[in-house]
């Protein structure tokens, strides 16, 4: 259960003086990419399943939820529960599981492992990070992804807007594990008390943050975790806004 409380990290300080935030570490799935609906719709019916990309989509933020809780996090890794998180979206969207709907879960697993299927930018996306570096703000990638991440921010061209590009599977360590956001802090040249994470799974990023000394921010694109005891953002055209207030 996510606690009630009031996060004095939030407003970390040196001696009475408040520390302002000068690098923005970010998840990449959830956050500055997500899956490519309609080529997965596409999977499906060529399985002869008829599924509605935007009824994917939209029962996306409770499968993501259902996904976001403390048992089921820290009895996988972020492979397992790549399709965990696939498995509860096709249950929200009322899909029944059988071995065809596993035949096309496995096409689409066979191109996320060469392409990448978290493909999609949405439009707010690029505005809000060069927002971000004209407030001069030095900005970093901390993912758990497959080994593909920089192959996928050069082709859908996001690389650019970065420091850093962390892939969890190149560090051999994984969020919520403390140590990738150390490696990203080293690698970025960052300093812990200025540093924000933004991510998309309280237990895996917010919990990973604030274990490596960090204010952790949840991207609650749903409102889904009204009852969190950290700083939450809908957007990141609101994590813009914000982040002077911090």
């Amino acid at each position: 259960m996510l606690r009630r409380r009031v996060d004095h990290s939030l407003l970390p300080r040196t001696g009475t003086v408040i520390v302002a935030v000068e690098t923005v570490f970010l998840d990449a799935g959830g956050v500055l990419v997500f899956p490519n609906w309609t080529r997965i719709g596409e999977t499906f019916g060529r399985h002869g399943i008829e599924i509605d990309p935007q009824r994917l989509a939209g029962v996306e933020p409770l499968a993501k939820r259902r996904l976001d809780e403390t048992s089921t996090i820290q009895a996988s890794n972020d492979a397992a529960r790549g399709w965990l998180y696939f498995n509860l979206i096709l249950a929200e969207a009322g899909v029944d599981q059988n071995a065809v709907t596993d035949a096309a879960l496995e096409e689409l697993h066979e191109y996320h492992r060469h392409a990448n299927l978290w493909e999609i930018v949405p439009d707010g996306v690029v505005p809000a990070l060069k927002a971000l570096r004209a407030r001069g703000l030095r900005l970093t990638v901390v993912s758990n992804a497959n080994g593909r991440l920089k192959h996928l921010f050069e082709r859908v061209s996001l690389a650019a807007h970065f420091d850093c590009l962390l892939d969890s599977c190149d560090e051999g360590v994984e969020k919520p594990d403390p140590r990738l956001f150390d490696i990203a802090l080293e690698r970025s040249g960052a300093r812990r008390e200025t540093t924000i994470h933004v991510g998309d799974l309280y237990h895996v990023d917010v919990v990973g943050a604030r274990a490596a000394g960090l204010r952790g921010v949840l991207l609650d694109q749903a409102g889904l975790y009204p009852e969190a005891d950290c700083l939450r953002v809908r957007t990141l055209g609101e994590l813009v806004e914000k982040i002077p207030e911090w």
